[in-house]
């Protein structure tokens, strides 16, 4: 892994004998299929929602600020919101780039009430789509894997990886139907080195050709160039995945990782022992806070040793996290299930030199185990305290609680437009 770089500059801010088979029709483009998206709430909805948000002050000085009230963590009309501000605008992590190696791949997934696929298709493409029939709504793919189609279970309605419709079933009769009209609905989709990124803005979904250097200023601001130059690149083997469903608010997970290493010589005494705590730092950008820790210890030589000589954290707004340390990159994507529900994705990535290593890698993923279920303790835990009447604000640790403050000030920004 390369060496952290220093002296970072701060910044803010769908009976066959009578199917319709529209084979013919490949020349239309996947832009010319439209729906009206409606998966965004009405403003009205949010009120009482919105006198939540005014309970945190982004412009109070760390020293001098109170963290936001435990209605943000408890609150559904506060979690509608969110959905609504944060989630369902702006480019979210949802996948890596070997889940589409080839043609026909694709991976599904959920985020608030947006099923998605993603696939490439004939040529090579890749594209995304609500993942809904057209016809009564069916979910039209789970999971991931290899299709030449997609092929509704529940009628059958066929479309291609394209999105076009290329088969109604039983239709015969219908008036006033126009295939073009039902076709799959896309989704403006991109890459940035391993990672899939989706965009579930409704007022984006005409807009299917995205410019990927201009993606990646807006998910990355000006730190993209030292994420790559810390080894966040797609270089690296994909291992496997991981997921864990905990009983907090996302938020509460995004705090844990977000306190400056605090937490760690409390709960995690293994790994606070292969790190050097004092020299825990954190570089905060626009969208990104960038936290590094050395290795705690002299070299091992040939010995074990999963962190290497220095560990780098970068958490992405609002919920996915990049974790790079010896030949190892593990990302956390935490997806809101609900109020006080979360589940978080680990997928994890290594240095092809490892990659046949298969004592190190079984090793490596049982440390990271360990640290995971102690940190579902710690946040299962906090999200009890946060339901508690004896707890309503906090205050931060200033010396190293500032990237949680960036989080939420953050939030706040996205919670009042």
């Amino acid at each position: 892994m390369a060496t952290l770089t220093k002296h970072i500059q701060i910044h803010f801010f769908q009976p066959p004998s009578i199917s319709f088979n529209f084979h013919f029709c490949n020349h239309r483009s996947p832009s010319r299929i439209s729906a009206s998206l409606s998966f965004r709430s009405p403003d009205s909805r949010f009120i009482e929602a919105r006198k939540l948000v005014d309970d945190f002050d982004p412009e109070i000085p760390l020293e001098k600020a109170l963290t936001p009230p435990s209605s943000w963590y408890i609150d559904p009309s506060f979690f509608a919101l969110e959905l609504d501000r944060v989630f369902y605008r702006g480019w979210q992590a949802v996948g890596y780039v070997e889940q589409l190696k080839d043609a026909h791949d694709f991976f599904t997934g959920r985020l608030g009430n947006v099923e998605y696929v993603v696939c490439k298709d004939n040529n090579r493409k890749v594209r995304a789509f609500h993942n809904v029939c057209r016809h009564h709504a069916s979910l039209l793919a789970t999971g991931c894997g290899k299709k030449s189609c997609f092929v509704c279970p529940y009628h059958g309605w066929t479309y291609g990886l394209d999105g076009i419709l290329l088969k109604a079933t039983r239709i015969n009769g219908i008036q006033n139907f126009n295939e073009n009209d039902f076709g799959l609905v896309p989704l403006p989709v991109a890459m940035w080195g391993p990672f899939v990124l989706l965009n579930l803005d409704g007022k984006l979904s005409s807009k299917l050709d995205v410019d990927e250097d201009k993606v990646a200023r807006e998910w990355l601001g000006t730190c993209a160039d030292v994420l790559r130059l810390n080894g966040v690149d797609a270089s690296l083997s994909y291992v496997c995945r991981r997921e864990y469903t905990i009983d907090c608010n996302w938020k509460v997970f995004c705090d844990n990782y977000l306190d400056g290493g605090y937490h760690v010589p409390y709960a995690h005494k293994g790994l606070a022992s292969n790190l050097n705590l004092e020299s825990y730092s954190t570089e905060l950008f626009e969208t990104v806070s960038i936290q590094s820790c050395k290795g705690g210890g002299e070299s091992k030589g040939d010995d074990y040793d999963r962190l290497g000589p220095e560990a780098l954290y970068a958490f992405i707004y609002p919920n996915f996290m990049i974790n790079r340390y010896g030949p190892w990159m593990d990302t956390n994507l935490v997806l809101p299930l609900g109020p006080r529900k979360c589940l978080v994705v680990f997928d994890y990535f290594l240095e092809a030199s490892f990659k046949n290593d298969d004592s190190f890698i079984q090793q490596s993923l049982e440390d990271s185990e360990s640290v995971q279920n102690e940190d579902i303790i710690l946040c299962e835990g906090v999200q009890k305290g946060l339901e508690s009447p004896a707890y309503k604000f906090g205050r931060y640790a200033p010396s190293v609680e500032n990237a949680m403050h960036h989080f939420h000030r953050l939030l706040h920004r996205n919670l009042t437009k």
